[in-house]
């Protein structure tokens, strides 16, 4: 293994993460888990609550991560609008917009029985 490539690699992840806040849904994002996380404190969570809301947040902005890359993608392969790239960004979209119901769901579940 060449520990200097793998050592360049942190870097260009770290840049890849610096770059996602330059995305307006990726900081509203962090914004929420913030408040979530701070939420959750208040509350009192248990380590397995802990455990199921970090993966919820982390899969959230990995996910918001990969939908903007696959939208530069889409928008360098066809700078012009067409049906398959509009499509192709859409679903990728979606399924934010499906783990982020998703997510909220887990966060109903984990809070409103401490709160009710």
């Amino acid at each position: 293994m060449n520990v200097t490539k793998f050592i360049r690699s942190f870097g260009y992840a770290f840049a890849g993460i610096r770059s996602s806040f330059s995305e307006q849904n990726f900081r509203s994002h962090c914004l929420s888990a913030i408040v979530v996380i701070i939420a959750a404190w208040w509350t009192g969570f248990t380590l397995i609550e802990w455990c199921v809301l970090l993966l919820v947040i982390g899969v959230m902005l990995a996910l918001e991560m990969l939908n903007t890359a696959i939208e530069r993608v889409v928008d360098l392969a066809s700078p012009d609008v067409h049906p398959l790239a509009k499509q192709a960004k859409d679903i990728a979209a979606g399924a934010v917009l499906v783990f982020a119901c998703i997510s909220a769901l887990i966060g109903a579940l984990l809070f409103l029985p401490k709160w009710l």
